[in-house]
Parts: C-alpha cells; structure tokens; sequence
C-alpha cells in the first residue's frame, strides 16, 4: 500500500508540473497545438485517477493485488468539463469523476491534485496578468496587451480577480506572524529605485530586511518604503517585525549606516553586529585619492581576506602604521568602523565568508533591479515593495542557504579580537 502511495503522490506531482510547464512549451497561436494541450492535460488527470483508484479505466481489479489487499478503493461516475486560461489560451477539458471509499465505509468526492477544485487559470497565467499590472498597467490596457496571448480570454475582471489576490497574498504576508520563523542572523540593507510620485520621477528607499533561519536557509522578513533609511524609519520597520513575533537574533549584518545603526542600538545593543567590509572598502577609496586606490585595495583585502583572527590583527596595525603616514583620512576610517568590522571572526571559519558582507542582501537587489530595468520609473512606492515580494513568492527570484550553514549551531565566541595598537 506504501508502495501505491507513493506512485499516486510521484503521478500528482508530475501532472501539476507539467500543467504549468505547458504554458512555455506551446504557441497559443496553433490550434492544433491548443488540442494536444487539452488532450496531455487530459491524459495526466486520467494517469492521476488510476493511481488514486489503482487500476485503470475499464479494469475491475487492481493492477497488482498483492499491493492493495483490500481490493478497488472506489468507483468512476462520469466526467466534468472544466475551463481552463493559460499562456497556451482557453482550452475545454473533459475531466474524470471518481467516488473513493473511505475507512468508515463512507465514500468520498476524488479532487485532482493537479487541476485544483474551481481552478480556472494555470499560475503562469495568473503570473503573466498580476505582473502586467504591478509594471503600472490599468485593468483595460492589461486586457487589451494580453488578448492575443490568451486569444481574447482575459476580461477586465479577471484582471481586477487576479489583483485583488495578490494584493490580498501581499498584505496577508505583511501581517503573518513570525513567532515560529527559527531566524538566529539577520542582514539589514535599503536599495534605491525610481517611482512615479505626483506624476514625477522620484528616487525612494527599499528597506529590507533577510533573516537567516537555523538550518541556514535565508528568507525575506519585511520589504518596506519608508522614505529614507533614518533611524525612525528603521526603527518602524524592526519594531513591526517584532510585534509580530521576531525573536531576537544571535548575529547582526548591516551596511554601516547610522540610521540603522542607531535604531539596532536601541532595540538589540547586546547582539554582536558585523559591519559591511564591502562598505568599509568603498569608504576607504572615498577617502584616499584615486592614485592610491589600488594599494589601499591591495592592501585592505590581505587583511579583510586573512586565514586566522591573528593574522588579521597584525595585518591591522600594519595597516594603520602605514596609511597614518600616507594618507592619515584613510588610517581614521578603518578606526572608525573598530571591532564590528571583524566581529565574523567570532564566528567558526567556514563562516567568514557569508558573515563579512551583505552580500546576500546585495544580490537580491542587484536581481530585482535587473527585472525592472526596462520599466526605469515603477508605478508607485508600494508597488515597488510589492513587486520585489511578488518576484521571490513566485520562485522567479531564489535564495540558497548561506556558506557555512552546517556550523550555524555554535556559539559565537565570547570576546571579539584585540584591536589595541
């Protein structure tokens, strides 16, 4: 019985994928290529039926009676037809009914797992018209830009159904708890992009928010426009995650700014911070003249790249020694950031390399910027926060776990490095 199981869950599973893999694989244009959908789609239900009833259509008996003893687990009656919209436009599609018997000797209604009950639009498609109206698209021009995709299908409310969804998945999203998410680091970071204000191009902040849970998965906590990166706005943003559940965590990343810096000073002072050492170098070269960028490059990532905390140390004082010397505004930048710039040495080695940067945040909004590069000038400012979400709910933008996850369950240790000259 594990055995039939098993191939009925393998069955769903294939089917619902290639419902949605057939939205790239066809011309909506082709009729004749519109009924090999409908008859694939088809086919794949009917595979799901037999492996829900084990056996196929017109048998009596179960293909192997050793795997299911207790004979046919339920009884075909008939067939639907079901409408179905995606990217390959509507299609008609004659779907099996089935009643399955129950341990209680009752009997109960088959559902597909891979056309869910009133599902009328393949998740492509959904995809396809929620982002033509997050670029700033009303319900008509959507319909209008779609209709030779879905060949005429899509109605103004339709777009309007679609709408309402996600925007009703992206505030249910901003209210869920996160009194269960098990996030032990969390990486602080704002990006800039362009919306239209008052019908005026105008720059705002992204403030974003990564959280890295125990097994080292990284997950987005909050995407928020603010107006700026202010420690009040900051402070908005940290004090909604923790209404809703945030527990506070055992490690800190953040890009130096002092807005944010002051907002985590007044809610987790005690928690070991780690400041940028990408930023810090960019604020290096800010300090020494263009000549000399180079060398203080050069010599900077022997120190940054270092393979123990003693190295690191040494190549410090060198380093301060030196740039006193040269160029005393370069010397006094590094003291500046002092131990929070190497609080990853706290860290198991394996670690350093995720812990140093916030890189891990930098990467998404390098990702998201990529997608709207061609749009220049996004709508508003919630739908830019809603449409960096949309893009990692709907898998277009991935995450992997951080490098060195598989230590993630040690503790820090306890004193950071001696920075003494």
């Amino acid at each position: 019985m594990t055995s039939n199981n098993t191939n009925s869950s393998a069955l769903q599973s294939q089917a619902e994928t290639a419902i949605h893999l057939l939205d790239d694989w066809f011309d909506p244009i082709e009729v004749g290529l519109r009924d090999r959908v409908r008859e694939f789609i088809q086919a794949m239900i009917e595979a799901e039926l037999e492996a829900a009833l084990s056996r196929p259509r017109y048998a009596r008996r179960p293909k192997e009676a050793s795997e299911n003893a207790s004979g046919i687990t339920g009884h075909r009656h008939g067939h639907r037809s079901r409408s179905l919209l995606g990217t390959f436009g509507r299609v008609e599609i004659t779907v099996p009914r089935a009643r399955l018997d129950s341990a209680e000797g009752k009997t109960t209604e088959w559902k597909s797992t891979a056309l869910r009950a009133y599902q009328r639009r393949t998740q492509q498609a959904d995809a396809l018209i929620a982002g033509a109206y997050l670029a700033g698209t009303n319900t008509r021009r959507v319909r209008r830009a779609l209709s030779a995709v879905f060949g005429g299908a899509v109605s103004k409310d339709t777009v309007s159904r679609v709408w309402r969804k996600v925007k009703g998945d992206w505030d249910a999203w901003n209210a869920r708890s996160l009194a269960d998410e098990p996030i032990i680091r969390v990486i602080l970071d704002g990006t800039v992009v362009r919306v239209r204000l008052d019908r005026k191009a105008t720059s705002i902040v992204l403030l974003v928010v990564l959280g890295v849970r125990e097994d080292g998965q990284k997950v987005l906590l909050a995407v928020k426009n603010m107006g700026g990166e202010t420690s009040e706005a900051w402070r908005a943003v940290l004090d909604d995650l923790v209404k809703r559940g945030l527990r506070q965590p055992e490690f800190l990343i953040v890009d130096g700014g002092s807005g944010l810096e002051q907002a985590l000073a007044a809610l987790w002072g005690d928690v070991p911070t780690q400041r940028c050492t990408v930023h810090k170098h960019r604020n290096l070269l800010a300090h020494a003249p263009q000549r000399l960028h180079e060398e203080v490059s050069a010599d900077y990532n022997d120190m940054i790249y270092a393979a123990s905390a003693a190295e690191i140390v040494a190549r410090r004082r060198a380093f301060i020694r030196k740039w006193r010397l040269k160029c005393k505004a370069v010397a006094d930048s590094l003291e500046e950031a002092g131990d929070r710039l190497f609080t990853f040495t706290r860290l198991p080695a394996d670690q350093w390399k995720s812990a140093r940067t916030t890189n891990a945040i930098e990467r998404l909004h390098e990702e998201f910027k990529r997608r709207i590069k061609t749009q220049t000038v996004l709508p508003s400012a919630e739908t830019a926060a809603m449409l960096f979400w949309a893009l990692l709910a709907a898998g277009q933008i991935t995450m992997r776990k951080v490098d060195g996850w598989q230590t993630l369950n040690q503790k820090l240790a306890d004193r950071p490095i001696d920075l003494a000259a």
